[in-house]
């Protein structure tokens, strides 16, 4: 999911954020939520959809990449304890 960084009110709430942006809930990762970047600047950071993003884009958003991070040696983790 991309993420983007948003402009809002001091002490902006997902709720409001949604509301603002004109989102819905399945717009967005809401366990991300909304996270605050520079709260004392109203500036944001927030999860969603590749298509909310390009709906965002439009009005002047920034959009981020936001990719899975995996180790860089090619193991994968094994949950298993080793004896």
């Amino acid at each position: 999911m991309p993420l983007l960084t948003v402009r809002l009110p001091q002490e902006a709430t997902l709720d409001a954020a949604l509301r603002e942006l004109k989102l819905t809930a399945d717009d967005v990762d809401t366990a991300y939520g909304l996270v605050a970047v520079e709260p004392a600047n109203g500036l944001y950071a927030l999860r969603v959809t590749d298509a909310a993003a390009a709906r965002m884009s439009a009005t002047g958003t920034e959009i981020f990449a936001d990719p899975r991070i995996e180790p860089g040696n090619g193991s994968h983790f094994d949950p298993k304890p080793r004896a």
